[in-house]
């Protein structure tokens, strides 16, 4: 059984910045779940008993080699992709700003990410994974509520 297909996936989702308005985005190679070539702000799966600020430290250090500087819980979001009337995935996404250094920052599986940028997200690279969008959205919604 695979999680978000098969039963509802819950997920960490790290918009992870540098403090100076650019955010980094991976492009997701063949080995990843889905979205092969796509561009994501990342992301990982949580485990089975695993609190999610445990999950959130485990994904930064195996997806980018890096601890985070300050962590923000910007809200959570739920993705459901449908295909006609049948749903196709559902996943429960647990949403923070993150705080790294950016030197540090490294591709920690290679088999799921081809390359990572940093970007403006006005300026956010082409082709987006299909949850993207919307996650650019609830960003600036949260910047936006810090001024």
């Amino acid at each position: 059984m695979k999680k978000g297909y098969d039963f509802t996936g819950v997920a960490i989702v790290f918009a992870c910045h540098d403090g100076n308005g650019n955010y980094l985005f991976a492009k997701r190679s063949p080995g990843a779940r889905d979205g092969h070539g796509c561009w994501e702000i990342p992301a990982g799966g949580l485990k089975f008993g695993e609190r999610v600020a445990d999950g959130l430290q485990r994904e930064l250090k195996e997806e980018l080699c890096v601890e985070p500087i300050s962590v923000e819980y910007i809200g959570y979001k739920e993705v459901i992709q449908k295909e006609g009337d049948t749903i196709i995935k559902h996943w429960v996404n647990f949403q923070f700003h993150v705080l790294v250094n950016r030197d540090e920052v490294a591709i920690g599986e290679p088999d799921k990410c081809d390359a990572i940028d940093w970007r403006r997200l006005e300026d956010a690279p082409s082709p987006l994974h299909y949850g993207v969008p919307e996650t650019i959205t609830d960003i600036s919604n949260f910047l936006n509520t810090k001024k």
